[in-house]
């Protein structure tokens, strides 16, 4: 819950706020996998090889990615993070932007890249 993840955040006084580019967009779906989500269009068959909205389990299946890349730094309580929403508190300005280049250097390992219009 989006509470829980902002409660968690306690006495933190220093944030930095991220908003990824497209979502379950960056997920790939397995080759095994596509006959699943395609669909038939009157140009033929449409096999996706990313997830998309609308499919079941999209939205789990991308928050379990975004936990998996950032988990040591959840489970110290320096980032929460909501599907596409990344949120970096520490109690001082000291090491924060330590921990902001390790975030954008672990999404970009992984092909992530954030809307700078919504960062803040």
């Amino acid at each position: 819950m989006i509470t829980d993840l902002v409660d968690s955040m306690g006495n933190k006084r220093v944030f930095t706020k991220m908003d990824l580019q497209w979502g379950y967009n960056n997920v790939r779906i397995k080759e095994e996998n596509k006959w699943k989500v395609a669909f038939t269009t009157h140009m033929g068959l449409y096999e996706p090889v990313v997830m998309f909205f609308g499919i079941t389990n999209s939205p789990a299946t991308f928050q379990g990615m975004m936990n998996e890349i950032l988990r040591d730094m959840i489970n110290k309580g320096k980032v929460a993070v909501f599907m596409d929403d990344v949120l970096i508190g520490t109690e001082m300005e000291e090491g924060h932007d330590e921990i902001v280049e390790e975030v954008l250097r672990r999404l970009e390992e992984n092909n992530l890249y954030m809307k700078p219009e919504k960062c803040a």
